[in-house]
């Protein structure tokens, strides 16, 4: 079987992984910081922050930044594992449609998203360095991990509706039986079902080229169609 293209793998492992490590400049040092990323609509990472944590208050003084996400090892040497750093620039969103985005992949922050010292913030991707294992790294444009722009207007101009009981079946074969799950995001390359505070990411096995395939997509994977699914 032919391996993965390398920014297919990136934007897998990007949309997929809740856990990162922030890194920063503070007062001239280096401090790192570990977050939970949820991925906007157009591919910039976003983050909950609070401006009382120290790696919050040195980017407010220097907006630059590197992101780190690590999948899991494909075998018992942690060096198989796929990772993905991203350098950039941070800055503060007050954007509803990111605050939205990111209370979708993590509905657990809703306990403290309104509290007056946290605020959301935007990478803005300025380089990518993506290894999927042992030979095989990539540097890749940051384009590479955003979807078309008309993929995004196609959006907006018209979202899917979906039946509910095709999203259980779907979160049913992997594993997850209780009834009630709901679309919580999508992209090209897959999409993520929420119940509660549980968020379940599946990934398609190849990329939509317009947000209309989704419904098709749906009704494929919830008759048995093959899926990566994570979460």
């Amino acid at each position: 079987m032919a391996p993965e293209p390398t920014d297919r793998a990136a934007r897998r492992l990007l949309r997929g992984c809740r856990v990162a490590s922030l890194a920063v400049i503070a007062d001239h040092r280096p401090l790192q910081a570990l977050v939970t990323p949820a991925i906007a609509a157009d591919g910039a990472p976003l983050l909950l922050l609070s401006t009382l944590a120290a790696h919050t208050q040195a980017l407010a003084q220097h907006s630059a930044c590197a992101l780190l996400l690590v999948g899991p090892a494909l075998e018992a040497n942690p060096q198989t594992s796929p990772r993905l750093s991203l350098t950039g620039h941070a800055r503060r969103s007050d954007d509803p449609t990111d605050r939205a985005r990111y209370l979708a992949i993590h509905p657990y922050a809703r306990l403290y998203a309104d509290f007056a010292d946290f605020g959301l913030f935007r990478i803005e991707i300025t380089e990518a360095r993506f290894v999927g294992g042992f030979a095989r790294a990539a540097t890749l444009d940051p384009a590479d991990l955003r979807p078309d722009p008309a993929w995004l207007a196609a959006l907006r101009e018209q979202p899917p509706t979906l039946d509910p009981d095709r999203l259980d079946h779907i979160a049913a074969r992997q594993g997850h039986a209780q009834p009630g799950w709901r679309l919580a995001a999508f992209d090209p390359d897959g999409f993520d079902l929420a119940k509660d505070e549980a968020v379940l990411r599946v990934d398609f096995d190849r990329k939509l080229s317009n947000p209309a395939e989704l419904r098709q997509e749906i009704v494929r994977l919830a008759q048995g169609g093959d899926a990566a699914a994570h979460g």
